[in-house]
């Protein structure tokens, strides 16, 4: 089974730090993801996260620019 079939669904998955990615279905998503809930071919699960991903900065990185990080005041 080739991973850039067609004919294989994948999850979308996100981690802590916001970041999305695909997973392939048939595998166990591993520690630090999570999926959110869309399983599809691989084109239909990039164009969601070309749709929700809108800005690539880390979590960590968004909220430390923004002056939210924990003891940033």
């Amino acid at each position: 089974m080739s991973i850039d079939s067609d004919t294989i669904d994948f999850h979308v998955v996100i981690n802590d730090e916001q970041q999305y990615s695909i997973w392939p279905a048939y595998r166990p998503v591993p520690a630090g993801w999570r999926t959110v809930g869309v399983t599809a071919p691989r084109a239909q699960c990039l164009a969601y996260i070309e749709e929700h991903w809108t800005d690539m900065r880390p979590a960590t990185l968004r909220a430390q620019m923004d002056g939210t990080a924990a003891g940033t005041h």
